[in-house]
């Protein structure tokens, strides 16, 4: 396949056929096969990615001609005929602050969802229970764990710990980075008054702290841990992935509404 042109093949099989041989569903996938792709080119990518940049690589569908560019922000797959061109960069990362049962059915669901998590506690008895092979655990203060972590566009920062003063400086200095998602569990009650503590003692402004999300989480009336876990990944995963959400799902304005109708 020596200088062959790139070749589109498309799966699939019709709701109808799918029917009649007792699958689900239907669903087609579209592959577009490269048969000699330009080494260096490649390498040279491979290198930036291994350097934690954000790159965009565009193949030229007729002649299989690729080149890529860094990127500023993450985009999906954009196929107009003439030109494939996909983002490709750093794994997503999660940082959780506290280690405990939440912790560990959050961290679950991100790797299973594609993130790279870390753990960060500094007390032993918490962190000596984690049990999952594939978290990073940190002993560290979280503050000076969210700063050697720099956070970045494919990052997000939760706070778990319910203390304070594990939670407070490092969400502060989350703020200061372009983490996706920022968030601390808890009630509405801690919620504001973490909010007002840090407009109090830390010079923050309500403005300085609008990207911080409290209570986190879509409103699905979640009680136990894993049912709380899978509320803030759903609320990650949304804010990630761009998608719009209605007014009223996320777990602090639902609660306001349900308080208001009482």
């Amino acid at each position: 396949m020596q200088n062959a042109s790139p070749e589109r093949l498309i799966y699939g099989i019709s709701a109808d056929e799918a029917h009649r041989f007792g699958l689900p569903c239907g669903g087609t996938i579209e592959l577009m096969l490269e048969f000699n792709p330009c080494a260096v080119e490649l390498e040279a990518l491979v290198a930036s990615l291994r350097e934690g940049k954000l790159m965009e690589r565009r193949l030229e569908c007729g002649t299989g001609r690729a080149v890529h560019w860094p990127s500023t922000s993450p985009a999906g797959l954009r196929d107009d005929g003439h030109w494939v061109t996909n983002t490709f960069g750093p794994e997503y990362r999660m940082l959780l602050i506290g280690a405990g049962q939440l912790a560990e059915y959050l961290s679950t669901m991100a790797l299973f969802s594609g993130f790279m998590v870390t753990v960060c506690d500094p007390r032993e008895e918490h962190l000596s229970c984690w049990s999952l092979p594939d978290v990073e655990c940190l002993k560290g203060m979280p503050d000076d764990v969210v700063r050697a972590f720099r956070p970045d566009r494919r990052s997000c920062v939760i706070a778990l710990s319910h203390d304070p003063k594990l939670d407070d400086l490092a969400l502060l200095d989350a703020l200061e980075t372009e983490a996706f998602y920022i968030g601390a569990i808890g009630s509405r009650r801690n919620s504001d008054a973490r909010r007002a503590r840090m407009i109090a003692h830390f010079e923050q402004t309500p403005a300085s702290l609008a990207r911080l999300r409290g209570p986190i989480g879509l409103y699905i009336g979640s009680k136990t841990p894993a049912e709380i876990a899978v509320s803030v990944m759903a609320e990650v995963l949304a804010v990630k992935n761009e998608a719009p959400l209605a007014r009223g799902v996320e777990v602090g304005r639902m609660k306001d509404a349900l308080a208001g109708a009482i």
